[in-house]
């Protein structure tokens, strides 16, 4: 968690909200973003999309995004890319080491989490994620709806 002045140096642009749903999220890493420069006008403007991204690691060993969708700049023209390429992520050689030996295991992949800039540049949060079964699902609903519940009824207690 970054440090109490940090945070307010963290401007979140998008958020991966069914990963949580989808996967059980164990290890957390950040990750620079290489981006053109119309694609950065658009994060700018919070036009992306995480849904069904993913990251992958390629033969040469560096790291990609895949299928993170950046909506074309207004004013980009032909400058503009396209909306769902790979972007690569920097990372540091040991950290790419590290997680490639942990998405090798059965069932782990690397998922995007959320989008921010942090001291103007983009980065990009990545989980360890392992993919949940339908019941697991449901009991994560389940939990979440008697928290829910469980909270309403100590702020009606406490008026």
């Amino acid at each position: 968690m970054p440090a109490p002045d940090e945070a307010a140096t963290l401007e979140l642009v998008a958020t991966n909200r069914k990963a949580f749903h989808d996967y059980f999220i164990s290890d957390k890493v950040e990750a620079g973003l290489v981006l053109k420069g119309t694609e950065v006008k658009s994060l700018r403007a919070k036009r992306c999309n995480l849904k069904d991204s993913h990251a992958r690691i390629d033969p040469k060993g560096n790291m990609e995004l895949m299928n993170f969708h950046i909506s074309p700049y207004e004013m980009g023209n032909r400058y503009n890319v396209d909306p769902t390429r790979s972007r690569r992520l920097l990372l540091h050689k040991r950290e790419i080491d590290k997680m490639a030996a942990k998405v090798a295991i059965k069932g782990m992949t690397l998922v995007p989490l959320r989008v921010y800039f942090r001291k103007g540049r983009a980065k990009v949060e990545l989980g360890l994620g392992k993919g949940k079964a339908g019941h697991d699902k449901r009991e994560s609903i389940k939990k979440r709806d008697t928290d829910r519940e469980l909270r309403q009824a100590m702020k009606a207690r406490q008026r």
